[in-house]
C-alpha cells in the first residue's frame, strides 16, 4: 500500500470507520487549473470517481504526494493540491487540512500533526506481534534498525552507518541480545550489502525487501529503535511505540526534516545515536488518535 494511502487508512481506522480506497486519475483541464472549479467534474477524475459521486460517502479522506486529486466527491469542493498532507471533507461542514507541523501550513481549518499519521497503537502492535511470533523468541534486548537512504535534506553517509553497525554488532554480542534490521525502497544496494556483512553470525534478522515484511513485528518487539534521519514516516511509526528511539547524524539534516527532528528532540522522544545508547524513558507519540479526536469534534462526527 502506498504510504499516502496508509495515512488515510490510519485516520479512518482511528475514526472507527471502514475505508474503501478510490484512486483518482485527473484529466486536463482540471489537473492544470486546480484549485479552481470547472464544469464537468463528474467526468474529470476517472470512471471510479464518477461512480462515487452517485452515492457519496458521509466522510471522504483524500491524500496524495506530488499529485493532484479531487476531494470534492462529498462536498463539491475545489480541486485541491494534496502535497504531504491529508484532507478530510464532509458534506456541508467544509474542509479540514491535516498537515505536518514541519510544513508550516497555517489556517483556521488546519490541524497540524507532528510527523505523519500512522496506524501504530497498542492494538496494532499486539496484532503485529501475533503475526510475527518468532521475533518475540529472539534474545533481549532487541534492537530494531530502520534504514532508509540518504536524501538531499538528510545526506547521512554510509561510512557513519558502518561505524554504527560495528558498534551495534559488538554491543549485541556483549549484551547477548539480537539485532533486527529492515530497509526501504530508497536504500542503496551497497548499504544493503553492508548490513548483510555486519548482521552475519549474530541473532536477529535482516529484511532485504523479499518475502513478508516483518517491519510491524520489529516495532512490536523492539526494546530500542535506531532509525536513519531521512524518513518522517519511519520516525513517526517508531516514535508511536514505547521504545526509546535513536537517530544517527540528526544534525546533518536540513529543511523540514531538520525541523521535525528538533521537535522530537525538544519533546525528549528521540536522542542522537551514539556508542552508549543510554536508555531513557519514552512515551509513545500517538498523533493519529489526537488528530482523529479533533476531526470528530470539528466535523461533529
Amino acid at each position: 500500500m502506498p504510504a499516502t494511502c496508509a495515512k488515510a487508512e490510519a485516520l479512518a481506522r482511528a475514526l472507527g470507520r471502514s475505508m474503501q480506497a478510490q484512486a483518482l486519475a485527473p484529466r486536463a483541464p482540471w489537473r492544470w487549473l486546480a484549485p479552481y472549479r470547472l464544469p464537468g467534474a463528474t467526468h474529470a477524475f476517472g470512471p471510479g470517481f464518477g461512480s462515487a459521486l452517485a452515492l457519496p460517502p458521509a466522510l471522504a479522506i483524500g491524500c496524495g504526494r506530488g499529485a493532484r486529486s479531487r476531494p470534492g466527491c462529498c462536498a463539491n469542493a475545489a480541486h485541491a493540491w494534496c502535497r504531504s498532507s491529508i484532507r478530510a471533507w464532509t458534506r456541508g461542514t467544509g474542509t479540514l487540512v491535516i498537515a505536518p507541523e514541519h510544513d508550516g501550513l497555517h489556517g483556521a481549518n488546519v490541524l497540524p500533526v507532528l510527523g505523519s499519521l500512522n496506524p501504530v497503537d497498542d492494538a496494532w502492535l499486539a496484532d503485529a506481534a501475533a503475526l510475527f511470533p518468532a521475533l518475540l523468541t529472539l534474545p533481549r534486548p532487541r534492537t530494531a534498525l530502520l534504514v532508509g537512504g540518504p536524501t538531499r535534506h538528510a545526506p547521512w553517509r554510509s561510512e557513519n552507518l558502518q561505524v554504527q553497525l560495528e558498534a551495534l554488532r559488538q554491543r549485541t554480542r556483549n549484551e547477548g541480545g539480537s539485532l533486527l534490521a529492515t530497509v526501504s525502497r530508497r536504500t542503496p544496494a551497497p548499504l544493503l550489502d553492508l548490513l548483510r556483512r555486519h548482521l552475519q553470525g549474530i541473532p536477529g534478522l535482516l529484511w532485504d525487501g523479499s518475502g513478508a515484511n516483518p517491519y510491524p513485528g520489529m516495532l512490536a518487539c523492539a526494546d530500542r529503535i535506531i532509525c536513519t534521519p531521512d524518513s518522517v514516516n519511519m520516525l513517526s511509526e517508531a516514535c508511536a511505540t514505547s521504545a526509546p528511539v535513536y537517530v544517527p547524524d540528526p544534525t546533518t539534516t536540513s529543511g523540514r526534516i531538520a525541523s521535525y527532528l528538533r521537535s522530537l528532540q525538544s519533546l525528549g522522544r528521540i536522542r542522537a545515536a551514539d556508542d552508549a545508547l543510554a536508555p531513557f524513558d519514552a512515551t509513545a507519540l500517538r498523533e493519529t488518535a489526537r488528530v482523529a479526536a479533533q476531526v470528530r469534534e470539528r466535523l461533529a462526527l
